[in-house]
């Protein structure tokens, strides 16, 4: 293990030795000392997909090197250039472009909601999924977009004008209250929960892991369990919804959808597969705590030079 990793909380790095086992353990702990490269997809609500391959051309013209993302094929990673420069850009400031991590891609990936529905994002800002959602469902059907927190409700409504996302319908209340309000109302929803964010740590941001500590894990996992039972509730029968966080903590991860499924038997969760290699299946016990066996279904994002760890699981009601 590289020594500047050791700058993070050592109960941390003990936990997450634990969690992938030593013989991964330096190489994935690594990844916590390299900044992951800018990476963006194209707004398909701008960008037809007979106009992509000549944006490309476009920005590899003004400098910027860019890589396909084989597993999603409106995404590049930037490989030479600047973020700042990419933000500079026409097509940047137009909309036609969204700066966006590839595992915060995966969330709407794996929902995948179709033209027509009507979606809840609950915990929507600062729009990356949202956006998202609007391109996969092609502009059409309903999305509702709901964040609690007045600062990053803003940021989401400019993201979702620049974006052209004209499907989309702002909501500004506590996520907890769409099971009671709206109940059996969305054909899908996301929950992209507040988490502790251990997938996002990097060595050279204390900024990220600051304010790490087990107390953090308990309180995020109890937001979390009213979240995920609040977007559950506002489900329709057959519906599905996809739980995801990018953090490594199994008591925001496996506990949390074990619960889910004491609350709700007849819950099904269903099997992720994806087509890269840093993912493993989900844990069935953690530190003496023993959790559903049906949680070994969900994708775990193991760390790498590109992505950031992350966690998704995808439920269906009965």
């Amino acid at each position: 293990m590289r020594s500047e990793v050791q700058r993070l909380p050592s109960l941390f790095l003990e936990r997450f030795r634990r969690l992938v086992g030593p013989q991964k353990f330096d190489e994935l702990a690594n990844t916590f000392a390299e900044p992951k490269p800018t990476t963006f997809r194209v707004n398909t609500l701008k960008v037809g997909a007979q106009f992509i391959a000549p944006l490309q051309e476009r920005l590899q013209h003004q400098g910027f090197r860019l890589e396909k993302v084989p597993w999603y094929p409106d995404a590049f990673i930037l490989r030479s250039g600047r973020l700042r420069e990419l933000q500079e850009t026409e097509a940047y400031q137009r909309g036609e472009i969204y700066v966006q991590s590839l595992s915060s891609m995966l969330p709407p990936v794996v929902l995948d909601p179709q033209p027509g529905e009507t979606v809840l994002d609950l915990t929507a800002a600062p729009g990356s999924k949202t956006t998202q959602l609007a391109c996969l469902m092609k502009g059409e059907g309903n999305i509702v977009a709901n964040d609690n927190n007045k600062i990053r409700f803003f940021k989401l409504k400019a993201n979702v004008e620049l974006q052209g996302a004209t499907n989309v319908k702002l909501s500004l209340k506590p996520g907890e209250l769409f099971g009671r309000d709206d109940p059996e109302r969305f054909d899908r929803v996301l929950v992209d929960a507040p988490c502790t964010a251990e997938g996002r740590f990097l060595v050279t941001e204390p900024a990220s892991y600051k304010y790490w500590k087990p107390a953090k894990i308990k309180e995020m996992a109890r937001k979390q369990k009213n979240l995920i039972l609040s977007g559950l509730r506002a489900l329709k029968p057959g519906g599905v919804l996809v739980y995801s966080t990018c953090t490594f903590a199994p008591e925001e991860n496996e506990a949390v959808l074990t619960w889910a499924i004491g609350k709700m038997p007849t819950l099904q969760v269903e099997k992720i597969n994806l087509s890269f290699p840093n993912q493993t299946a989900g844990l069935t016990h953690w530190e003496g705590e023993e959790f559903h066996p049906a949680v070994r279904a969900v994708a775990r994002i193991l760390p790498t030079s590109l992505m950031e760890g992350f966690f998704l699981a995808r439920l269906r009601k009965a």
